[in-house]
């Protein structure tokens, strides 16, 4: 599944499908509904049947909550998609709404009328967020209930069927590790956390430990599915069985018990009637699961979800293959680069066209499998829309004088690839220039720390804002997000951001990429991925240490940086990583690219 560019948001829909979904409140008695961007796998993509916050108010971010009451209706998003949702949904029905400053709770408190019936799919909410809706209705003198049948799914007359995609088996040489062993060694943790069994929720969870992958969403190879490990070490899954051929049947063998889908339920009365305690995550862990557990018998035990760590964890194949996967990324990235540089001043390129051709030069390494989401191919003041999406309504010239930023990523069999660059049309600006060097330095922060055991991603979240901060700058999301192999481009438990106090460990993916956003003129991020590392020992040092190895390898237009800005230990890791780009990838490089190359990489 590759990029399209249709635009299928339409706002003036809004109005009219929100009346459809009050009536249908009606009709059932209730007062008021909650319409999240989720599934039943609290994933970040969806299948198409689950867009129902995307099909309700035509916005297409990656995470939001709408409320439609009966006489009112809001949306909630993150500082992600402050200015997107403006564009894509009809304000005057749907109320935009930050969520970290005013919270859907909160929302839910002030506004809720008393006696009201607030419904909830059970499905579509984690254990955690119905707690929290619950409270607040219950402060506003209303009730949280759930539904059994979802009322938006019952006005939503050509909702797209569900995904049947086959699974298939992820070679050893890429998983380095055999099912069998990952899950023994699962297993083992569960016996330390006193829990018979734990359900898990999460398709990436689900194919890692099996080492399957699936194509039931875009841009992420993962198969739709519920899973429960036994202490023992005993699994079961649960799955359409016509998504398995005789390959994937013979690669779970003996050490998976495959079961119907519609089986899971039964299964979970199982577990509650033999009064097992059984871990769930509630943070993915769908409310409906947690109840059903509950009310068979079970003790229901909060725990994380015991893959995500050991996932998150890439072992010696998985390094060695994302490090192959960035090299044929970064060659593919450079040509494009150097077609950009080229090409684009002169005119006669748009965001379109420019991503079509990336895609392009990805698909000519022969080892593409999908892009790993659709790419941000924002010019100008579309750049300033944190996860722009192109369509052929907003798509726009590159024109010079402008910046454009490209962030885009790539899914091969060995690794998963997300790299942001941003560059000038033409001549950039003195502000533009100096804005990029701050986000520039903060980059170079992350890039070169050095900390101890222990560390979250909190706690260096500021080195990449503070030359922001020195300038009165600063941006509206995360520093860096986990990333999978050959799995999802976004994943847990690792970040670095202000809110993240999950240690960073060795052979852990993170992404490196501070910006800066001028609403209605442009946007900067420079963006690499990062493996965790044992440092070597500091002279003097008393504490091993730990840091960064950069995997991506693509230039950073020079023609961006104000030299002056740096210090010397700046300048010198810039010189120092475009000359390993420049080396690393110089082989099998045309002339003119490698002519380019070595331009776009010369010290400073």
């Amino acid at each position: 599944m590759f990029q399209t560019f249709d635009d299928t948001a339409n706002p003036a829909l809004g109005a009219e499908r929100a009346k459809r979904l009050r009536d249908e409140l009606l009709q059932r008695g209730l007062d008021g509904f909650l319409i999240p961007r989720a599934d039943e796998h609290q994933g970040e993509y969806v299948p198409p049947h689950a867009e129902r916050l995307r099909w309700l108010t035509g916005f297409s971010g990656s995470a939001g909550l709408a409320i439609v009451l009966l006489e009112k209706a809001a949306i909630f998003v993150d500082g992600r998609y402050t200015l997107q949702v403006r564009t894509q949904t009809d304000i005057d029905t749907f109320e935009p709404k930050h969520s970290s400053e005013e919270p859907p709770a909160r929302w839910i408190e002030e506004v809720l009328p008393k006696g009201a019936k607030l419904a909830y799919d059970p499905w579509l909410h984690t254990v955690d967020a119905v707690e929290r809706y619950r409270k607040a209705a219950e402060k506003a003198g209303g009730t949280l209930v759930p539904v059994d049948s979802n009322p938006l799914d019952a006005v939503w007359n050509d909702q797209p069927a569900p995904p049947m995609a086959m699974v298939t088996p992820h070679p050893l040489d890429f998983a380095g590790e055999a099912a069998i062993d990952k899950i023994k060694r699962v297993a083992t943790n569960l016996m330390s956390d006193d829990a018979d069994a734990a359900v898990l929720t999460m398709p990436d969870s689900i194919a890692w430990l099996f080492n399957i992958r699936g194509s039931d969403v875009p841009h992420t190879p993962l198969p739709l599915a519920f899973a429960l490990l036994h202490e023992d070490g005993h699994a079961e899954l649960f799955i359409d069985e016509r998504k398995l051929g005789p390959d994937t049947h013979a690669h779970l063998g003996n050490i998976v018990t495959v079961r119907p889908r519609d089986e899971f339920g039964t299964a979970l009365d199982d577990l509650g009637g033999a009064q097992k305690t059984v871990l769930i995550d509630p943070t993915t862990c769908a409310a409906w699961i947690g109840a059903r557990l509950a009310t068979a018998g079970a003790e229901v035990k909060r725990n994380a979800d015991p893959c995500e760590l050991p996932k998150a964890c890439k072992n010696k194949f998985e390094i060695d293959g994302t490090r192959a996967a960035h090299l044929r990324d970064g060659r593919a990235l450079t040509r494009f680069l150097a077609w950009l540089a080229k090409a684009a001043p002169s005119g006669g390129v748009d965001e379109i066209t420019a991503a079509k051709k990336l895609e392009a030069f990805r698909a000519e390494t022969g080892k593409l499998k999908d892009l790993s989401f659709d790419t941000i191919s924002g010019a100008g003041p579309n750049g300033a829309v944190v996860h722009y999406r192109v369509t052929e309504t907003t798509n726009q010239p590159l024109k010079p004088g402008e910046l454009y930023l490209v962030d885009s990523g790539a899914q091969y069999l060995d690794g998963t690839t997300d790299v942001t660059r941003t560059v000038a049309i033409g001549e950039p600006s003195t502000e533009q220039r100096r804005h990029f060097t701050c986000v520039l330095k903060g980059h170079i922060g992350i890039a070169t720390a050095r900390f101890p055991d222990g560390t979250s991603g909190a706690q260096l979240d500021a080195f990449a804002r503070m030359p922001l901060w020195k300038s009165g700058l600063d941006y509206d999301h995360g520093t860096g997000h986990g990333v999978g192999s050959y799995l999802s481009v976004h994943e847990g438990p690792q970040r670095i951001s202000k809110m993240s106090h999950v240690a960073l460990k060795p052979g852990m993916i993170v992404s490196n990429e501070p910006g800066f956003y001028k609403a209605g003129a442009y946007g900067i991020r420079i963006e690499n991925l990062l493996v965790v590392t044992e440092a070597d020992m500091i002279e003097g040092g008393e504490r091993p240490m730990l840091g960064f190895e950069t995997l991506t390898l693509a230039p950073i237009d020079l023609n961006c940086v104000e030299t002056g800005l740096l210090t010397s230990e700046e300048k010198d890791w810039l010189n120092a990583y475009h000359a390993r780009v420049r080396k690393a990838l110089s082989d099998g490089m045309d002339a003119k690219t490698l002519a380019w190359l070595k331009e776009a990489t010369r010290a400073i």
